[in-house]
């Protein structure tokens, strides 16, 4: 009986220190008030419109070396790599056959003017005599077309010596422009020919440098739409800021000159084409890089930190702001884009709204909420608990 006594008065107490201990949580939850959110204050500003697009470079100016003329490469005048100026010597061709020509051509143009001579000397002893009668008409006339065949041949002659020049001169091919050259893809020795599927050499200029960006069509029309329905949006003079295929930034920016007037059938992409100083050759062609730039800004938008925007079940985007009376509001919005760490919203804030940044989990609407600017640390004005190694 004394087991059982003693028993019942335990669990007696274990309910009472149950109870007490209930009613203080009661108390103190009712004690707690509404919940501490951090918001920001609102403000429209100008945002840029910042794209970034896959690109390639590509020479600014590119020549194939190619030889006019078929014959024995006898000699490679130049080194590879290196940089060479327009009009220098960069292979000589065998040109035995080439002068010969031109000798021969010489030749005949030396026999044409011969023949000219005593044609035009005949004709000129004739005429007196054809007007005597003391020849026929038709003599005086056969003399006069030989001296005029005579001329023509001359001129004849000297086209084809001055082919034969030309032929002789394409023995040395030079460098169509300046620039750098790269591997000769013909040895001495190798047979040049005049229709050649490969050119001897590639000529290219690599200061400055162009860089060919991929945009999708869809994105360039919806920008073209928001400039031409103005609210606030402009065009910049794209200024372009690179970052190179092991992450680093390439150290100067470039601008972009131009965009294709067509979108590719195959990827539905338009070409933009961004021009860039190369000083000291670190751009190379064939190089891919990643490109940055604002194509157009928008005035009267407001950058919302991302945590601070929810979507609800049909996907509408919604931020929570505090009320005249501190109670929260939801507030539907209309975002475009993120940038950065913020979304860019465009309808649906006012100068001096405060959106809540802070605790926006825990908030309903309607409910009362205790602000603080965002960049006070949460709950730090709770009550302070008892010190350690003292009682509660």
């Amino acid at each position: 009986m004394k087991r059982s006594s003693l028993r019942i008065a335990a669990v007696a107490l274990c309910l009472f220190v149950c109870a007490c201990h209930n009613a203080g949580g009661d108390k103190a939850g009712k004690d707690r008030g509404p919940p501490e959110v951090g918001f920001r204050v609102m403000h429209p500003t100008t945002v840029e419109l910042t794209t970034e697009l896959p690109g390639r470079i590509s020479a600014f100016q590119t020549a194939e070396v190619r030889p006019q003329i078929t014959g024995l490469i006898q000699r490679r005048l130049f080194a590879e790599g290196s940089y060479v100026r327009a009009g220098q010597p960069l292979y000589q061709i065998d040109s035995s056959i080439y002068r010969a020509a031109a000798s021969q051509a010489e030749a005949n143009v030396a026999s044409a003017r011969a023949n000219e001579a005593a044609a035009a000397a005949r004709a000129e002893r004739y005429r007196p005599l054809a007007a005597e009668q003391a020849i026929s008409q038709q003599d005086y006339s056969d003399a006069l077309a030989a001296a005029r065949a005579a001329r023509a041949a001359i001129n004849q002659t000297s086209a084809a010596l001055s082919a034969a020049r030309t032929n002789l001169r394409f023995t040395t091919v030079p460098a169509p422009i300046s620039g750098r050259i790269g591997r000769s893809l013909l040895t001495e020795g190798a047979l040049a020919t005049a229709n050649q599927a490969g050119p001897l050499a590639v000529i290219s200029v690599l200061d400055p440098v162009y860089v060919d960006l991929q945009q999708s069509a869809g994105d360039l029309l919806r920008l073209r739409k928001l400039l031409a329905a103005g609210n606030g949006a402009a065009p910049l003079s794209a200024e372009v800021r690179l970052k190179l295929d092991d992450g680093s930034d390439y150290g100067m920016a470039g601008r972009v000159e131009f965009s294709e007037v067509t979108s590719d059938l195959a990827t539905g992409t338009v070409t933009l084409r961004a021009r860039f100083a190369n000083p000291q050759g670190l751009l190379l062609p064939g190089m891919f890089v990643r490109a940055t730039f604002a194509q157009a800004s928008q005035a009267g938008a407001f950058l919302v930190p991302q945590v601070a925007l929810t979507r609800d079940a049909k996907g509408v985007a919604q931020v929570f702001v505090v009320g005249p009376d501190n109670k929260a509001v939801r507030r539907p919005v209309m975002t475009e884009r993120a940038q950065g760490d913020a979304w860019v919203v465009t309808g649906g804030l006012k100068d001096g709204d405060r959106i809540i940044t802070q605790g926006v989990g825990k908030v309903k609407p309607g409910q009362p909420v205790k602000p603080v600017p965002e960049s006070a640390p949460e709950g730090h004005n709770k009550p302070k608990g008892n010190g350690p190694g003292k009682p509660g």
